[in-house]
């Protein structure tokens, strides 16, 4: 099943064990240029790293992790300290928290430098995070296919994220679905994510 970036933020993508909201675009394309251009400049990139059988691995992928505190933040056997909050990370998490409601201690950020890169099948369940707390995941650059399995049926849903678009994961999601970004050689363009977060401690 194919979404697309017209539906109503208020409908769930999820058929069932989860809500996923769509609210499209939140950014004129020329505000939404300037926070990319912004972030790929501002923001303290680093190659992620995953300890696969005892063997630390780097990514091409890079990310970073702010929040309100030194918040520590495991996944992959890695652990993360967040960095102080931008001016522009500010300024985005109050717009997707007057969108969507929700309230936001953190944010993981994510670089993609073309459509090679990707993620694989995963859910974002780590024990850091608040239990079915929302995940506000807004996309800057490159068009990218993003897709949701669930975990028992297997059942497909994806949509193409947007530059400037938000996306919402909450209630069950992570719980039942896994989801991944897929590679792409058609694509070129470098993509900016961020997740924004509840760190529950």
């Amino acid at each position: 099943m194919d979404l697309f970036d017209d539906l109503d933020a208020a409908h769930n993508l999820l058929p069932k064990d989860g809500v996923v909201n769509y609210y499209g675009k939140l950014l004129p394309a020329k505000q939404a240029d300037d926070y990319f251009a912004c972030l790929m400049q501002s923001i303290a990139w680093e190659n992620d790293q995953a300890l696969i059988y005892g063997k630390l691995i780097l990514t091409k992928r890079k990310v970073a992790w702010y929040g309100d505190k030194k918040f520590e933040y495991t996944y992959s056997n890695t652990t993360k300290h967040a960095l102080p909050w931008t001016a522009e990370l500010l300024e985005l998490k109050a717009l997707v928290e007057q969108r969507t409601g929700e309230k936001f201690n953190s944010c993981l950020l994510n670089l993609y430098h073309d459509g090679e890169e990707g993620m694989a099948w995963h859910s974002d369940a780590e024990k850091d995070l608040k239990k079915n707390g929302a995940i506000g995941s807004l996309s800057f650059g490159a068009e990218r296919k993003f897709a949701f399995k669930h975990k028992v049926s297997q059942e497909i849903v994806s949509l193409v994220l947007a530059h400037g678009s938000l996306l919402v994961m909450k209630g069950t999601t992570q719980s039942h679905w896994l989801h991944r970004l897929p590679p792409s050689k058609r694509i070129s363009a470098a993509r900016i994510n961020l997740t924004f977060r509840s760190i529950d401690r």
